[in-house]
């Protein structure tokens, strides 16, 4: 009879343990080698280990969950109970999103950062208001033009066919009279490889995980802008958790933002080493070219302005205090 009653508790503790267990999908649209997806792995472990195994995040990389622009709307249904997303893709649906997309508003990784402490209050009001939370943001090195001719000026991307990945990217586009293509990162080597795309603009780690030095011969380092990778939580998924997870989750975040932007200085300069050592030129843009860049960043900040209204103004404002 003992035997019994102590087999019964021993089933009993197993179940209550199991059924305490929590476990979140964490979609993100970069390779699993890529640094912010290295990084949302170390969250994921940091999370497990701080909560004592209550909560499992498991980091779905490379689109295999849901498509980059997917994501988002996955983690405001819940399909997701977490998410990273690229936040310039979601411009069309609040300005706010589209901030440090902006060519040549902020170039620096210092100048990125000041940019996110104006963004984020207003990030964090947006996603708020959508049921979700921000846990961290990573900014991405910054972004050069891809091409596989010399470019003295943006009139030589005249026709040339663009991946464009945001309605920045295409707005830059038409702008320089380029044509185009949306593609997203998953998608970029293959659309290289059958000449869906010619020229595009991203960091020195995109074009080493699409391999683009094997298509493309020249990166022009303009340093335009370093967008954003936002890590977001379902609120309701956050506000089932007990205080103790919750805490683990907020400082674990809070370790992985540090973390991430630390590496992306890192990779900075290792992607632009490992793109000349595949043979591509890394080219200074000329004065030229740079003028016409900032042309163009000037006109998409006053398009953005106008659109973004009076909190888009204070926001890029209180940056340039």
């Amino acid at each position: 009879m003992k035997f019994k009653l102590a087999l019964m508790a021993a089933v009993l503790s197993v179940g209550s343990a199991a059924s305490a267990q929590t476990k979140w999908d964490l979609p993100a649209a970069y390779p699993a080698t890529n640094f912010h997806s290295e990084n949302l792995v170390q969250f994921a472990n940091d999370v497990d280990k701080a909560s004592g195994g209550k909560l499992k995040i498991t980091v779905h990389a490379n689109a295999s969950l849901f498509k980059a622009p997917e994501i988002k709307r996955a983690v405001q249904g819940g399909q997701a109970q977490a998410g990273e997303i690229l936040l310039v893709n979601f411009q069309n649906e609040s300005q706010l999103f589209g901030a440090d997309g902006l060519p040549f508003l902020a170039d620096s990784y210092d100048s990125a950062m000041k940019l996110y402490q104006a963004q984020k209050p207003l990030l964090e009001k947006k996603l708020g208001e959508q049921g979700m939370s921000l846990l961290y943001a990573v900014a991405w090195p910054p972004q050069g033009i891809y091409a596989k001719k010399q470019l003295n000026a943006a009139a030589d991307l005249k026709g040339v066919k663009w991946r464009a990945y945001s309605p920045a990217t295409a707005r830059i586009a038409e702008l320089v009279g380029a044509q185009p293509v949306t593609i997203q990162a998953s998608e970029l080597s293959q659309a290289l490889a059958t000449g869906v795309v010619e020229s595009y603009m991203s960091s020195g780690s995109t074009g080493v995980d699409s391999k683009t030095y094997e298509h493309l011969k020249f990166f022009f380092d303009t340093q335009a802008w370093l967008p954003k990778n936002a890590v977001i939580v379902n609120k309701a998924a956050f506000d089932a958790l007990d205080a103790a997870t919750k805490q683990a989750v907020l400082k674990a975040a809070a370790d992985a933002e540090v973390r991430g932007w630390a590496a992306s200085k890192r990779v900075n300069t290792a992607s632009l080493d490992t793109l000349k050592a595949n043979g591509m030129a890394i080219v200074t843009p000329s004065p030229a070219l740079k003028s016409d860049m900032k042309k163009v960043g000037d006109v998409m900040l006053k398009e953005w302005l106008d659109k973004a209204g009076p909190e888009g103004q204070a926001m890029v404002d209180a940056y340039r205090k």
